[in-house]
């Protein structure tokens, strides 16, 4: 189930556009609250596959977002049940009736007085962001997330029970905006991309790459962190731009050895970008070297 996020601005760049970097999961809020994870979605625009059983950096979609919610209460799922430790899975009906549906069975199983509402697609979220909404919901009906467009994203919410359990009684419409607008939810815009949804194999591609790029800094932050190194001083698209060359233009293994050899040469007092340009240079002409001598 998508978040809404569609026919806005462009989704962002997997290169580090999307996830975001450095959000992280604080504290605990002290709010008591459970989630409900709508996964009952047909995914008509991903062929029919299933959507929430997807993997983005190692986790399945559904895994990623039940990641985002560790304080809950209760963890429910409505969709079809599936391998998910801790979860308590509902069905609507009929079975991909729409979020309304969803939703009233979701909520059937609710007990705390606060709720999570989220899709089963979400691979940025964190529990930062759930926190986030949670203490702007306070004194309100609710909290709603916010797109880079500054739009509405019905399923990245947080709401108390007892005023959506009523709107539900008295709302027979088929629309969650039809059902949570009146309610006039705090919108609150977060860091990152939370409200980044997977509809499309184009979406899916653009999440595994962003995630990617979330590992590679936070790995880059470790090893600066061992080794006393200012991370501010590691230009890493530049190493990789480079490893990537020199694996295209001679050889897989040549990569990481020549990102060695660029930080010997730095360490001599060689200006990386300078070495670096020198390099990639090297790796084009050897591969053109080695054409010619394949064509002759």
């Amino acid at each position: 189930m998508g978040t809404g996020a569609k026919g806005g601005p462009a989704k962002g760049s997997a290169s580090g556009a999307l996830g975001g970097e450095g959000v992280g999961v604080p504290g605990g809020t002290g709010i008591v609250h459970d989630a409900v994870i709508l996964a009952g979605g047909g995914a008509r625009r991903l062929g029919g596959r299933d959507k929430p059983a997807m993997v983005v950096a190692g986790r399945t979609l559904l895994e990623r977002v039940a990641d985002a919610v560790p304080e809950a209460g209760r963890l429910i799922v409505v969709g079809p049940s599936r391998p998910l430790p801790g979860a308590v899975f509902a069905r609507e009906h009929p079975p991909g009736g729409g979020p309304v549906p969803a939703l009233r069975a979701g909520l059937a199983e609710v007990t705390g007085p606060w709720l999570a509402l989220l899709a089963a697609d979400l691979p940025f979220l964190t529990g930062a962001h759930v926190h986030g909404l949670l203490a702007a919901a306070q004194g309100r009906a609710g909290a709603v997330l916010l797109d880079a467009g500054g739009r509405e994203q019905w399923l990245v919410g947080v709401w108390r029970t007892a005023a959506l359990r009523e709107a539900l009684a008295a709302y027979d419409g088929r629309s969650l905006h039809g059902l949570l607008a009146p309610l006039a939810p705090a919108g609150l815009a977060l860091p990152g991309t939370p409200w980044f949804d997977c509809d499309t194999m184009d979406d899916l591609r653009q999440a595994r790459q962003g995630a990617e790029m979330n590992v590679l800094a936070e790995w880059t932050a470790l090893v600066c962190a061992e080794l006393g190194l200012d991370p501010g001083r590691v230009d890493r698209d530049l190493v990789l731009d480079l490893t990537k060359d020199v694996a295209h233009g001679v050889a897989r293994p040549a990569a990481p050895l020549t990102a060695y050899l660029l930080g010997l040469a730095e360490g001599q007092g060689t200006a990386p970008a300078d070495a670096a340009e020198r390099l990639a240079a090297l790796a084009r002409g050897f591969e053109r070297r080695e054409a010619d001598s394949t064509a002759e």
